[in-house]
């Protein structure tokens, strides 16, 4: 099965969203539910991401509107205008999708340029990548072995992450070509609701980031609800980008 390439272990655990008022619909006990992990357009309003919609139920779209839904049985891409049933034809994401959010694929750091998305934007290879230049909250699996990231391979550059709080400080070397390290836990271990700052030798102001640990997660609907939880939008962003891509 796809979900044994995302976790090795099945979890029971789930974190509940609050949806928006009268977006959420009322499931009964043996309903299954999806989620919006991504929304734009005229009822991104309403559709918002993290809302929950009932298996069945049918949503409808004016024109402009883009949604994607994550089911229990797999991804829907709605595009409107129209009226869509939640669940109908998903598509079961594929191998890429698996790839980018495996655990453990990064105990090998690879040298080179670094792949581009359809945009021709750099692009993270893995969703648990630590991109050094995005502030805000990134959500970890494992905080012994974090892997770090730099969209920009042009130049070699050195990047500075402090802990202010411990003034614990470790710098990061990147040759030119080269996108990806480990972080070297011995000097710098990360916890979980410190503040830390990220500044490349070349720039001015620093980068706040923050950290968050994800438990076990047996489907995409349970780990967007994780990060959701956890204020990790960016990648939930990343993620649903993935499915929208594998979904079409």
């Amino acid at each position: 099965m796809f979900w044994d390439d995302l976790t090795r272990r099945p979890s029971r655990s789930r974190f509940t969203l609050a949806a928006l008022a009268g977006a959420a619909l009322v499931l009964p006990a043996a309903a299954m539910a999806g989620v919006v992990v991504k929304s734009s357009g005229p009822s991104a309003g309403t559709l918002k991401v993290g809302t929950k919609v009932e298996d069945g139920s049918t949503i409808s779209l004016k024109a402009g509107d883009n949604v994607t839904v994550l089911t229990s049985r797999g991804t829907q891409v709605l595009k409107g205008a129209g009226t869509f049933t939640i669940g109908a034809k998903p598509k079961e994401p594929r191998m890429r999708f698996a790839n980018f959010t495996r655990q453990g694929a990064a105990g090998r750091v690879r040298t080179g340029a670094v792949r581009t998305g359809d945009a021709g934007e750099p692009e993270r290879p893995n969703m648990w990548y630590v991109d050094l230049t995005e502030a805000g909250t990134t959500c970890l699996y494992d905080f012994t072995t974090v892997r770090l990231w730099r969209p920009d391979t042009a130049a070699p550059a050195t990047y500075t992450m402090v802990e202010p709080e411990k003034a614990d400080a470790v710098e990061i070397h990147f040759e030119t070509g080269e996108s990806e390290r480990v972080l070297n836990s011995e000097r710098l271990l990360l916890a979980e609701g410190r503040t830390y700052a990220v500044r490349a030798a070349s720039e001015g102001e620093p980068v706040t980031m923050r950290f968050a640990l994800v438990g076990e997660y047996e489907t995409p609907e349970e780990l967007a609800e994780m990060l959701l939880a956890k204020g990790c939008e960016a990648q939930l962003a990343l993620m649903a980008d993935r499915l929208e891509a594998d979904a079409e």
